[in-house]
């Protein structure tokens, strides 16, 4: 698929107090095409700023903010209507899990870890860029006839895969908030895929994927797994459980059009 949205075209938001690293930023955007960056120091400013210009916008915010956290700053942008499609790139040096998982759920486009160098950085830009184009051609008859059933525990990351599918004209979407809830759904109706995430409450998906493949009824449905999870483990668990494919979050969102297509061809 070809990029409508370059980077040239992008309007870059930098959420960040320190100016030594807004500097370093600038010059690495600024030599990826990137023609206009503001910078501000808070999450407040931050705000401000987007509900004047919010489209085709991108912001890059650091984790740590005088006024609030970074989590914090998606979580707000994600529960404003006017803002929760702009494409969010948290850079840090954190690795708590505990700490990324919000970012993480909230459907942010990339997390880049510091230090980083410029291809890092590239590749979450072309990923937030992805994010702002139009799905690639698909059949729109078979498109919009699809029945998805999405499982998560995080409003905001049923929300995120809401507007994707949206994007590639999916409109029978039905949800659920952990696996329990979706075998309900699976003995009342028919599904074409399923989406889940890993680690919910009372059954988590691999619990709901080796449900599916042994006793439901629709045991050959495809089912694409998008989670956090990063204990390899688990992550083989769920592949011998017969899931049909794994992605990571924060995912791209061209990955998630590529597996959802090779999931239903096959």
């Amino acid at each position: 698929m070809a990029l409508t949205t370059s980077l040239a075209d992008l309007s870059v938001l930098l959420v960040e107090p320190s100016q030594m690293q807004a500097q370093l930023l600038r010059r690495m955007l600024a030599h990826q095409g990137v023609k206009k960056t503001t910078v501000v120091e808070t999450a407040a400013a931050a705000l401000a700023a987007l509900k004047i210009e919010n489209r085709l916008v991108l912001v890059i915010s650091s984790l740590y903010l005088p006024d609030r956290a970074g989590t914090e700053l998606v979580a707000a942008m994600r529960a404003d209507l006017d803002l929760e499609t702009v494409p969010f790139i948290l850079v840090s040096s954190e690795t708590r899990p505990q700490v990324l998982e919000p970012v993480r759920q909230s459907g942010a486009c990339s997390i880049v870890a510091k230090p980083f160098s410029e291809q890092q950085l590239s590749r979450a830009l072309y990923a937030a860029a992805d994010y702002l184009n139009p799905p690639e051609d698909m059949d729109v008859a078979e498109i919009e006839s699809l029945r998805v059933l999405l499982v998560d525990d995080s409003q905001s990351s049923r929300r995120h895969l809401r507007r994707l599918l949206a994007e590639l004209g999916i409109e029978r979407i039905v949800e659920a908030v952990n696996g329990r809830e979706a075998v309900a759904l699976l003995e009342q109706s028919m599904v074409d895929l399923v989406i889940t995430d890993y680690n919910m409450p009372e059954m988590d998906g691999r619990e709901l994927t080796e449900y599916i493949r042994t006793q439901s009824w629709q045991a050959d449905v495809p089912v694409l797994m998008v989670t956090s999870e990063q204990n390899m483990g688990r992550l083989a668990a769920v592949e011998r459980a017969g899931v049909s494919a794994v992605c990571d979050k924060p995912f791209e969102a061209g990955s998630i059009r590529r597996l959802i297509s090779d999931s239903l061809r096959r």
